[in-house]
């Protein structure tokens, strides 16, 4: 039977080679917002990869948006000429798709790297973090100035004006982070919004604004361009957000235009009780797809081919996105081709590198 894995997959506008996606990953090495040789060395290797679709890392709309100082942001020129670069470049040695992750970290920001110990920035460089309540993330940390309405009302339009700038990037597909404890999932559980306005509250509150960010970005995109939103099922806390919240979020995107849901967990409070193992998330990104019909994207310790076939397959996603196998190893989908029995297009030079590759390489264009 022919891979379902490396079938292709529509989203509006967009058709995109197989079911692969690299998920975005945070790389810590942009300077003052703007992407600069590393990324264009780290999306270059994932241009050649095979995927179907390169998610760009987490990327501020604002300054103060940025987890860590060293994050890429999409609020300036200078970083829309970056990106435009390193983009040519990538479109130019292979055929992938890509498509970016804007987000803003809320309480989370004003970080230092992980490898330098991803606590709060001390002194020089360092800011006050925006979040829904003035509720820290952990003891010890800055409290956040909770928006007001001004503030809100910039916020969204940070969003709306960096989708903008996608969209002069022609990107493929645009995702917004409402995950990982950050700014919009901070609004979403009610663990970390406890606000008394119509930001707050029961669920149609505590979504609200994450909606009101979503219609803003999908007004300023091109109508071919997908949109999808990148959420944590769950908090894995009790009393916090959880699968039925996600579903009725998920509910209220589709109605608004959603194309997809790409599925994680976690990442709100450091007291979180995950059971990981392989495949961990994909039952949250079943549950959501059978009760909302959207696509969803799932991801979580996905490592072998066969497992990522039968996802798709068994009808539990419609994409599976990696990124430490990735890392790990950036010819996987090569090999995953191989296994299955598929094909990708490599770059000409590297076409004889394996007889079960295409045989039509991907010629520099």
């Amino acid at each position: 039977m022919p891979s379902r894995l490396f079938s292709p997959l529509t989203l509006r506008g967009a058709t995109f080679d197989n079911r692969i996606a690299v998920a975005p990953m945070c790389q810590y090495s942009a300077s003052h917002g703007t992407p600069g040789e590393w990324h264009l060395m780290h999306l270059g290797t994932y241009a050649i990869s095979g995927a179907g679709l390169v998610i760009i890392e987490a990327t501020g709309v604002e300054a103060e948006g940025r987890i860590t100082a060293d994050c890429t942001g999409l609020y300036t020129d200078a970083q829309e000429q970056a990106f435009d670069r390193i983009l040519s470049f990538c479109r130019s040695v292979g055929p992938a798709k890509f498509g970016i992750q804007l987000g803003h970290a809320g309480r989370k920001a004003s970080t230092v790297a992980p490898w330098l110990g991803g606590g709060p920035i001390e002194g020089k460089g360092a800011w006050i973090p925006d979040a829904p309540s003035p509720v820290p993330y952990l003891d010890g940390w800055d409290i956040p100035h909770a928006l007001d309405d001004a503030g809100l009302a910039r916020v969204k339009s940070a969003f709306a004006d960096a989708a903008r700038r996608a969209a002069r990037l022609k990107l493929d597909y645009v995702e917004i982070h409402a995950a990982h404890g950050y700014l919009l999932h901070q609004f979403l559980s009610p663990l970390t919004n406890r606000r008394n306005d119509a930001y707050g509250g029961d669920l149609e509150g505590r979504m609200r604004f994450p909606l009101e960010v979503f219609d803003a970005t999908r007004a300023a995109l091109p109508d071919a361009t997908p949109i999808a939103v990148r959420l944590s099922a769950t908090d894995w806390v009790d009393g916090g957000w959880d699968v039925e919240q996600s579903i009725a979020f998920s509910q209220a995107l589709k109605a608004r235009g959603c194309d997809a849901i790409h599925v994680t967990s976690g990442g709100l409070r450091q007291d979180q009780a995950i059971e990981t193992g392989p495949g961990y998330q994909i039952g949250f990104a079943a549950e959501i797809r059978r009760a909302t019909g959207l696509p969803v994207i799932a991801v979580g310790q996905i490592t072998e081919a066969t497992h990522a076939e039968s996802i798709i397959r068994t009808g539990e996603a419609d994409m599976v996105a990696l990124a430490r196998a990735l890392l790990w190893n950036p010819r996987w989908v090569w090999h995953a081709a191989d296994t299955l029995g598929a094909s990708v297009a490599p770059p000409a030079p590297y076409a004889r590198s394996h007889p079960s590759l295409s045989a039509k390489p991907f010629v520099k264009r």
